[in-house]
């Protein structure tokens, strides 16, 4: 059996995920889009975890989307199991199968309408192809996977609880048996108990069926838990890459130390902290700052971070930064 630990089953290359703005009536207005995603490239090995991190609208979402072609890619390669989505004439039907998302509202991607059994045995019926005499003990299966019950099958999405909608979202993502789940923020709406039991049923589920995850999320705690490697976006760039462990021990990016520092933690002597507060807010997507993003509210900003914007750069095995002064946050 060949080893395929460290195998590569997504990647994207230098990916842009740009979004024109309307000029109006004026011919001639300037063209300008919203960046949402710029020039990001990050691996995902299989059977491992990959989170990206960042605060609301970093561009997390669309990242995952533009990987899922649930919205086109504006530059850039998206390679799924060695075929490159953005360029191939892709089956979505067969890509579905092998990529699946679970989104961050189980609510708006739950029929009101439907009994829990029918709409996790949708997913068996439009991508797999199972036929009737065999749909109900699929559908059972699955739903006893994720903690469900018959008795839960029967009812509408009404009378679940939060927590067993996400359940049902998670079942209905893995149906198809796909290599690949991204999971967008997939506790951010639960209680803090129903976060640690979904949590929970993410790992038992990942190692049961070699699952591999994209977790989307802004809480550092999840990451933790749940991911191997991770990517810390802020405006649309990716800003430090790396795994997990060292990146939470010793974070090096401005950005990634304030994320980390801002994190709930009860031992604030392990806290990181910067000894400048950061103040200021996001850039705007549109007229984003020259140089690099971070500068305005970075404490450690010099000249030639407000002309040339910083590449990722390796400074340890498998850990890259974005920063021209990366020694000063040692």
């Amino acid at each position: 059996m060949m080893d395929n630990q460290n195998e590569t089953i997504l990647e994207t290359v230098a990916l842009r995920k740009y979004y024109p703005i309307r000029a109006g009536i004026n011919p001639f207005a300037k063209h300008r889009v919203v960046r949402a995603v710029d020039n990001v490239s990050i691996k995902v090995t299989r059977g491992k975890t990959v989170s990206i991190v960042g605060e609301s609208g970093c561009g997390k979402t669309t990242l995952a989307r533009t990987m899922l072609l649930l919205t086109p890619a504006t530059a850039g390669e998206v390679v799924f199991d060695g075929v490159d989505l953005t360029k191939a004439k892709v089956n979505l039907k067969k890509l579905y199968r092998e990529m699946q998302m679970v989104f961050q509202d189980p609510e708006s991607s739950l029929d009101p309408r439907v009994k829990i059994k029918d709409s996790v045995a949708e997913p068996f019926r439009l991508l797999d192809g199972t036929g009737r005499s065999s749909l109900d003990g699929r559908v059972r299966e699955l739903m006893a996977a994720v903690g469900l019950s018959t008795e839960h099958g029967e009812r509408l999405p009404a009378h679940l609880s939060g927590g067993q909608k996400q359940r049902v979202a998670i079942a209905r993502a893995i149906a198809p048996q796909p290599k690949l789940v991204i999971l967008d923020e997939p506790t951010s709406a639960l209680d803090a108990s129903v976060q640690a039991q979904i949590l929970t049923l993410l790992v038992d589920l990942q190692r049961r069926f070699n699952l591999t995850y994209v977790l989307i999320t802004h809480n550092i705690a999840v990451a933790e838990y749940l991911s191997d490697t991770m990517a810390v976006m802020y405006a649309g760039n990716l800003v430090e890459y790396g795994p997990t462990k060292n990146i939470l021990s010793k974070p090096r990016h401005p950005y990634t130390v304030t994320l980390i520092a801002s994190a709930p933690i009860l031992n604030p002597w392990k806290r990181n902290l910067l000894s400048v507060e950061i103040k200021g807010e996001v850039p705007s997507a549109i007229s984003p700052p020259a140089g690099c993003k971070f500068h305005p509210r970075c404490p450690y900003a010099e000249k030639v971070c407000k002309e040339l914007n910083p590449q990722l750069k390796e400074i340890s095995p498998g850990h890259q930064v974005a920063c021209h002064f990366v020694e000063k946050t040692l």
